[in-house]
This record gives structure tokens, C-alpha cells and sequence, in this order.
């Protein structure tokens, strides 16, 4: 039997994983060894895709519990998280979106008023893409109710299946889903790790307002400008000639207003969490309920389960439960003294612990997933803190701008859906997804460390 690249580079992590539960490493416990060995394999399985991210989750599930690598509260902790509950009722509001017709309207009526060429379509679906991250807070659900949209344009406009045109707009749909979703604090399931498992080991709940402005203009606003930008210089094209957008939709219907009225009391809840206290989990659940409860009556609540689809609910768990074993079986402490031998943090070096810190979390990120990075380094937080002189809170942000740049598509599961329906080549997706990553990485963090200093948030 021949094995796929997949699963041989699966294979590496895996006998990385055995060799250090079977080689004597002075200091490391059995305990840590084994916390270790799992995350390794989890961490490969996850990064290869060599099995489906849910069954992962579940053989994490198994294996923690069987081998006892850490006590049941812990091992299925990922599922009391309020990450979990978040995407639990993301999922219910995006599938009233897709049903009602709304998410549709929105796209077309904005597409429409950015003019009929082809940088102006670019910038459309990047428009409704950002807007959609402030009232859904799934980016898998923003690419199933933005690529049908995004295609349908292509169509109008003449761009035929393989064409420069149709290849950008659907990368621009599928990046703009994604990337921007960053800045934006439930909008994307990295964040929603980072801020479960924060609240889960230092019972910190970052601020939707707060982390809207450290992280928006440059991760958001700033990432989706250069994204139209590089898909316009990557697959250059232009509308063909007799195409015309002048057709206008009709008045909104019943079921459509009830929802705009929905997620404008939610997005009103999300922005003024701060005042309120009341976690975006909860009026992401409250949403979704108040889709299938009257007077609205969005979702019949008998088809829950066509909703909300449990395959990525099992792999966010496993994620913030893999931070969790991490965290106690004592694994990274080790990783965390091994990481600040090598990186010499100190306070006072601003510069030098950012370009580190951001650094050391884009390499974790190539080794899986952008979750990863969040379930692997939050539990390292409060050691990296203590080195860098600097906030806890400061210092858990700091994964933000590196989970947040994708080098390849693999690293964003979104992405990959997105080029699966748009059916874009591979080498397009690498070449898009790397050129964002290196502008990201030479101009965009650079000016990320920036607006953090005018923010104040290095003052110890």
C-alpha cells in the first residue's frame, strides 16, 4: 500500500510523539510525556487532514481517557467553553441567514454599488464578506452563504469556469470570509479558542470592544484591502462586454425582516459587552433560539439538527481540550522553558518579544491549523508574560497577528472549503494565500506593533 504525503508527514508527528514518551528526557514527568506524546498526534493528524478533523477529536477523546492522561473534566472540558456554545449558536443564526434569503440580498444590493468592473466586483465581496463577520460569527458559514453568491456574480459578469476572473473572485470570497474574521473577536474559531481557553485556564474574558480596536484596523480592515489588492495583481481580468447588474430585487420578506431585527439586537449585544458583561457565547445561543422561538420562527426547531452540524462542534471541543491536557499535564511548562531559553524575552525589549512571540506562534501555526496555535501556546502564556515584563492580556493578544497569517490554504479549513466550491487549483489557493502572508509579514505586523504602541498595551 502506497501512503499519501498526508499521512506520511502524519507519521513524522506521530513518531515524534512516541519517541518522546519513550526516551528519557531529564525533568519530564510520565505525566507530561504522555500530555505530550498525545498533543504531537493530535497536532499531525490535524495538520495533515490524514483523517477527518471530528474523528481526531474523538480519538483524542478515547485515547486521553483510556491511557488517563488527565481526568475527565479536563479531557472534555473544550465542550463547557463558551468558544463551544459561541459556534453552537453561530451555526443557527448562519443557517437563517442562508435560508431566509437575507445574506443574499445583502450581497448582491452591495456588490451592485461598487460599479461594474472588475476591481469594484473584488471589493464588493470583500464588503459583504467584512460585514457578514459582525453578524456571524462562523467563517465556514460565511463561505457557505458567500461562494454561491460570489459564483452566481461570476456568471453574470461572463467569467466562465477557469478563468483569471472567476479564480479571483472566488479567493476573494473564501479569504475575505476568513482573514479579516480576525480582527473581529467571534467571528473565526482561532479566536473563539483563544478566548475559551484564556477563560478556561486564567478565567480572563477579553472584551469584544477592547479586542475590536487592538486588532481591527490593521488585522481586519488593512488584511482586506490586501487581499482585493493582490487577487486583482494575481489574477488580473476584466467584465465582459453586454454583461449588466440592473436588475433589482424585491421588497424584504417577512422572514427577512424578523432576522434583521435579530442580528441587529445581537450585534448591538456583541459591541456593548463591556457594559453588559454578557459573554458573546450567550447572545450567539440567545440568537439562534430566538430563530427558532415565535414570533420570529426563522428555523422550525424540529430540523435543529440540519442547522447545526456537530462535525466542527467535535473539533473546536478537541482543540480547547487539547489545550487544557496540555496545560495540566505539565507539558508546557517544559515547551515554555525550552521556548525562552532559545527566544532570551526580557522587559523592556518591546520589539524583540513581539518578532519572538509572533514568530514562534506562525511556526506552530505551519504545523497545523490555525487553532492550534491558540490550544498549543495560551497555556503558555502566563510564563511568557512573567519573561516579557509584560500584561497577561497583552501577551495572550500577541497570537492574534500570527494564527491570523496563512501561509498556505491547509492552515485555514475556510479557505479550503472556499476553493473546494469555487473549484480552485491547489498551486491558485498557495499562490494567493502565500503572497497576503509575506506582505502580512513584512509590512502589516510591522504596523500591527505600531498601532499597539499608540494603544499603550507594552506599558507594563
Amino acid at each position: 500500500m502506497t501512503l499519501r504525503p498526508a499521512q506520511m508527514i502524519a507519521g513524522v508527528f506521530f513518531a515524534a510523539g512516541a519517541a518522546l514518551l519513550l526516551l528519557p528526557i531529564e525533568g519530564l514527568s510520565r505525566e507530561a510525556a504522555m500530555g505530550g506524546a498525545l498533543a504531537l498526534c493530535a497536532i499531525g493528524l490535524w495538520a495533515t487532514n490524514a483523517i477527518p478533523e471530528h474523528l481526531t477529536a474523538l480519538l483524542f477523546f478515547l485515547v486521553a481517557m483510556v491511557a488517563g492522561v488527565a481526568a475527565a473534566p479536563v479531557v472534555f472540558s473544550g465542550f463547557a467553553s463558551a468558544a463551544f456554545w459561541l459556534l453552537f449558536g453561530g451555526m443557527i443564526v448562519g443557517a437563517a441567514v442562508r435560508d431566509t434569503g437575507l445574506g443574499a440580498r445583502v450581497a448582491g444590493a452591495l456588490a451592485r454599488r461598487m460599479g461594474v468592473s472588475y476591481l469594484g466586483v473584488l471589493s464588493g465581496i470583500m464588503c459583504v464578506a467584512l460585514g457578514l463577520a459582525f453578524v456571524m460569527p462562523s467563517s465556514v458559514g460565511r463561505v457557505v452563504l458567500l461562494m454561491p453568491v460570489a459564483l452566481g456574480l461570476a456568471e453574470v459578469f461572463g467569467f466562465e469556469q477557469g478563468s483569471r476572473g472567476r479564480t479571483g473572485i472566488a479567493m476573494t470570497a473564501g479569504l475575505g470570509a476568513f482573514l479579516p474574521g480576525f480582527g473581529i473577536m467571534p467571528a473565526n474559531v482561532p479566536n473563539l479558542v483563544m478566548i475559551g481557553a484564556a477563560d478556561t485556564l486564567y478565567g480572563l474574558k477579553p472584551v469584544y470592544g477592547d479586542y475590536l480596536l487592538l486588532h481591527f484596523p490593521v488585522l481586519g480592515l488593512l488584511k482586506a484591502i490586501t487581499v482585493v489588492i493582490v487577487i486583482r495583481l494575481l489574477f488580473p481580468d476584466r467584465i465582459r462586454q453586454g454583461t449588466t447588474t440592473d436588475a433589482r430585487p424585491g421588497p424584504m420578506s417577512g422572514p427577512e425582516r424578523r432576522l434583521a431585527v435579530i442580528l441587529v439586537v445581537a450585534l448591538l449585544l456583541w459591541a456593548t459587552d463591556f457594559i453588559h458583561g454578557v459573554s458573546p457565547a450567550w447572545v450567539a445561543l440567545g440568537a439562534g433560539i430566538a430563530c427558532m422561538l415565535p414570533p420570529f420562527r426563522l428555523i422550525d426547531a424540529a430540523k435543529l439538527t440540519d442547522a447545526v452540524q456537530f462535525r466542527p462542534l467535535l473539533y473546536i471541543s478537541g482543540v480547547l481540550s487539547l489545550g487544557a491536557v496540555v496545560a495540566t499535564t505539565g507539558i508546557a511548562d517544559h515547551m515554555a522553558s525550552a521556548f525562552l531559553q532559545v527566544a532570551d524575552l526580557a522587559p523592556g525589549r518591546d520589539a524583540w518579544n513581539f518578532l519572538a512571540v509572533t514568530t514562534a506562534s506562525i511556526g506552530v501555526s505551519l504545523l497545523g491549523t490555525a487553532p492550534t496555535v491558540p490550544a498549543v501556546l495560551t497555556p503558555l502564556a502566563e510564563q511568557l508574560s512573567v519573561a516579557m515584563g509584560l500584561p497577561l492580556a497583552t501577551t495572550l493578544m500577541m497570537q492574534v497577528p500570527a494564527y491570523s497569517t496563512v501561509l498556505f490554504p491547509f492552515q485555514g479549513p475556510p479557505i479550503v472549503v472556499a476553493m473546494q466550491l469555487g473549484n480552485v487549483r491547489m498551486a491558485d489557493g498557495i499562490r494567493a494565500t502565500l503572497v497576503v502572508a509575506i506582505i502580512t509579514i513584512l509590512v502589516l505586523l510591522p504596523l500591527d506593533y505600531l498601532w499597539w504602541q499608540v494603544l499603550g498595551r507594552f506599558d507594563g
